[in-house]
């Protein structure tokens, strides 16, 4: 079997930061300096011994570390993480289900999502500081993520659903987290105009961006499919971009197995020839803006 040290070493990142055990623990509990781990998660070559210790360690499938077959992460900054770096190198991204594409979202979006997120923080009485290092976490996965966005520009097409936008503007970005009245109207600001932001780009059809309307019965799970010139990686994805860092609200799973792949795409597929396009698509989510409660 021929390793792929680099890519074990983004696996080995993604899979400490969903283990919540800081990268000093793992060292010292492997019996290595904090240096050499960091240099296994840049690639540098790793040990078949040290992969399986690491891998019982993370409570893993060594194969999982391996980078074969499922990888499955129930924390949302883990998950965020797998998928920044299959980003890095995807040309094509095609998403199915959820009120936005975060990674067309303004910055808007993600100052709301600070506010909520520093709220929660403070309504807890212990693990407030774990609690903010977790936000921050993500926040800079998720501020990585647009950035790398901005310089590679990979095509996307993007499928959002009639439903789930508008319950983001009846409750806001973040609807599901308890927060002030003052930050709620934050999120409910934001979120008209994401919509109407999103709207614009699908009447604007921007070259390597295509947003689609489902109006039909909502979808039974989120996922994305990523094509890079030498892989296509599925990831089925039960955490939203404004889910609380702490929340676990499912299991999300990666894989570059072609059946899921193939099946997932022909859903895919389906979906979009359904899905309303263009100032079609674009005139309902604006009617959908005009409509909601003013925050």
């Amino acid at each position: 079997m021929s390793m792929r040290f680099t890519e074990i070493g983004q696996q080995l990142r993604a899979y400490r930061l969903e283990s919540g055990l800081r990268a000093e623990e793992i060292a010292a509990r492997l019996g290595v300096s904090r240096a050499a781990l960091y240099r296994y998660e840049k690639g540098e070559v790793i040990k078949l011994d040290t992969i399986k210790r690491l891998a019982e360690l993370l409570k893993i499938s060594p194969l999982s570390l391996l980078g074969i077959g499922v990888e499955y992460y129930h924390r949302p900054v883990g998950y965020f993480e797998r998928v920044r770096q299959v980003e890095e190198t995807a040309d094509q991204i095609l998403q199915l289900f959820g009120p936005v594409c975060y990674l067309t979202t303004s910055d808007a979006y993600d100052s709301a999502l600070a506010e909520c997120f520093e709220e929660a923080a403070e309504q807890v009485t212990t693990e407030r500081t774990a609690m903010r290092s977790m936000a921050e976490q993500v926040l800079g996965i998720l501020t990585a993520r647009k950035r790398m966005y901005a310089m590679r520009r990979p095509g996307i097409i993007a499928m959002v659903s009639l439903s789930s936008v508008q319950r983001m503007l009846e409750t806001g970005v973040a609807g599901g987290m308890q927060v002030s009245d003052r930050v709620r109207r934050i999120c409910r600001d934001v979120a008209v105009t994401e919509v109407e932001n999103m709207a614009a780009l699908m009447e604007a059809e921007p070259m390597g961006l295509q947003f689609g309307l489902l109006t039909g019965a909502e979808p039974s799970s989120a996922f994305k499919i990523l094509r890079a010139r030498d892989r296509v990686s599925l990831a089925i994805n039960p955490f939203r971009p404004d889910t609380h860092p702490s929340a676990h609200t499912g299991v999300a799973m990666i894989t570059g197995a072609d059946e899921a792949i193939a099946a997932h795409q022909r859903v895919a597929e389906a979906s979009w020839r359904e899905a309303l396009k263009g100032a079609a698509g674009a005139n309902r989510l604006r009617q959908l803006a005009a409509t909601a409660v003013p925050a």
